[in-house]
């Protein structure tokens, strides 16, 4: 895959969302990998209004700050794509922990108390 969005280099598809597609993407100016969530076209149909309502949501989740929350790098669009860049978590995401099986209460209790304590 030899896409590009803003700088980053897109290197694979990671995962699909409600959302959008999420791909590993390559900073080359900061030399690091990237997340690089690309949102569905079908968000896109209100025009200006929802590149502004866009701008608006990246600012309100870039100034949140807590551990348990994924911050954004950057945001933008590129051509027809809108897109949030954040950073990439080795470990996949709750979804994809949840697929691998079954997880013990233990680990539950963890799971829902770091969620807890992110909102």
């Amino acid at each position: 895959m030899s896409l590009k969005i803003g700088h980053y280099k897109i290197m694979r598809e990671l995962g699909k969302g409600g959302m959008g597609t999420v791909y590993l993407g390559r900073d080359p100016r900061l030399e690091r990998n990237v997340a690089v969530k690309i949102l569905r076209q079908q968000f896109y149909q209100d025009g200006p209004e929802f590149s502004a309502r866009f701008e608006r949501e990246a600012k309100t989740v870039a100034s949140l700050s807590h551990n348990y929350i994924v911050p954004i790098y950057e945001f933008g669009e590129d051509g027809q794509w809108h897109y949030f860049v954040m950073p990439y978590m080795v470990g996949g995401s709750l979804r994809d922990r949840l697929q691998r099986g079954a997880v013990s209460l233990e680990e539950a209790t963890e799971i829902v108390e770091r969620i807890g304590s992110a909102l």
